[in-house]
């Protein structure tokens, strides 16, 4: 598969073009020839480009795990290099990072503005939590975008974690070494670290949910007793075809590195990659999609049924960083208190809305907000959703027109100043259970 792009081109939406599946060992190439056969680093590349390998994994290893992708190249990523200097990282923040102590419990906060001025991808990541520590590649750092331009002239790369994109309001283009992906709200995009990225708004202004995962490459979850269909399938995430830029200006190259941001000036675009193979890759996948399972009887099943993609730690069942949707579908269980349980949970929730209603907390979450419930600490439906639950006819129902989700790990998730200190925050939202009344009486069973 290819796509050409010369340099200064303008692409339409309907122009970019994926290749489907998941971890495939995919081959697409721009310029017929470009793609080496039967070996990956000739003596002499087609066109006069250079072989370059990324690797997402140690060489070693096993085969089920190992990642790396080999790039065919105007130059060499160390031809883009230069002397670096620090650049202003903003708001955001890298695990760890212990900037305040909270006291325990819930906490909640309603969406975070627009910015008035300019504010590109690096300026407008925000980090609202983070956890574990990403020099030991382990944990992740939960953050917000809020987007008023495209990054021009400018490109970027993420050495510490791979990079998730929850679009909550308008569109991003992310133009990547692999090719382009257009992602919009519904949807998910992964860029892998190392990947070379610049991020565009189409529609000039863009929210959304942001989940830097430090450890394990995300991955699909087992399905378990559920079998070989539903959840998320394989055939559903896309990646881009190859896609270049030829094109010569001064710009800047930006590296998040050991969480500080560093920038060097480059003479040209690094995303120049004229063809590509390998299992090492950005994707995308349509969150519609997702089809999913749950009780049909009696009793709610754990969240965990929702989960979309995880990344693995070193120990089996044990997620370092879970991302897990809550999408529409039927409500049919009899006898049942249908919404979440009250719980108290060894893993962390960062919980967003991206539209519509949530079915635990009808009232004070709305699209764009933001809830914590971390390790430990109790939390479950409102007053509002426990007496309307408890006492409505349990006919089957359907939640419509809603996309909640969760990144969820295994680690203490710890606030930044900017989220404790925002006026998004709502102060009130840690005693939302003493409005639960007491129903309890000995006389009836």
């Amino acid at each position: 598969m290819s796509d050409a792009r010369p340099a200064a081109a303008v692409v339409s939406p309907g122009d970019v073009r994926y290749q489907s599946g998941f971890g495939n060992g995919f081959e697409t190439e721009a310029l017929p020839g470009a793609l080496p056969v039967g070996r990956n680093s000739p003596q002499r590349c087609a066109y006069g480009l250079y072989a370059e390998q990324l690797s997402g994994s140690p060489f070693t290893a096993p085969r089920a795990s190992n990642e790396r992708s080999w790039l065919y190249r105007i130059a060499p990523t160390v031809a883009h290099w230069g002397p670096f200097r620090p650049a202003d990282i903003g708001w955001w923040r890298t695990a760890p990072a212990p900037e305040v102590d909270l006291p325990p419990g819930p906490l909640r906060w309603d969406p975070f503005p627009l910015p008035d001025g300019p504010a590109s991808f690096l300026e407008g990541v925000h980090t609202i939590t983070t956890a574990g520590d990403a020099a030991t590649q382990a944990g992740m750092g939960a953050h917000v975008y809020l987007l008023t331009r495209s990054m021009q002239d400018e490109y970027f790369y993420d050495a510490d974690g791979e990079l998730l994109f929850v679009p909550q309001q308008g569109a991003l283009r992310l133009w990547t070494e692999f090719g382009i992906i257009d992602v919009a709200p519904g949807e998910i995009a992964v860029i892998p670290r190392g990947v070379k990225l610049r991020v565009e708004v189409p529609e000039g202004a863009a929210r959304g949910y942001l989940c830097e995962n430090y450890g394990g490459a995300f991955t699909l979850p087992e399905r378990g007793p559920i079998g070989a269909n539903c959840l998320a399938n394989p055939r559903d995430f896309l990646t881009p075809v190859a896609a270049y830029e030829d094109r010569e200006a001064p710009s800047r190259l930006y590296v998040k590195w050991g969480g500080a941001l560093w920038v060097t000036d480059i003479a040209r675009s690094p995303l120049d990659v004229v063809a590509w193979h390998g299992n090492y890759a950005p994707y995308k996948y349509d969150l519609r999609r997702f089809s999913p399972v749950g009780p049909i009887l009696f009793d709610h099943a754990d969240p965990s049924i929702y989960t979309v993609l995880t990344s693995p730690s070193e120990t089996p069942g044990t997620g370092n960083v879970d991302f897990v949707i809550f999408p529409e579908r039927w409500m049919v269980a009899e006898n049942t208190f249908r919404p979440p349980w009250y719980h108290m949970n060894v893993m962390s929730e960062f919980m967003g809305l991206v539209f519509g209603q949530y079915d635990a907390k009808p009232q004070g979450f709305v699209p764009g907000g933001i809830s914590l419930h971390n390790t430990m600490l109790p939390h479950g439906p409102d007053v509002d959703a426990f007496e309307h639950a408890s006492t409505v006819a349990l006919q089957p129902h359907k939640l419509e027109s809603t996309l909640a989700f969760m990144f969820e790990t295994r680690y203490l998730q710890r606030v930044t100043a900017f989220a404790a200190q925002a006026p998004q925050r709502q102060q009130g939202y840690g005693t939302y259970g003493r409005h639960l009344r007491r129903h309890f009486d000995p006389a009836r069973p």
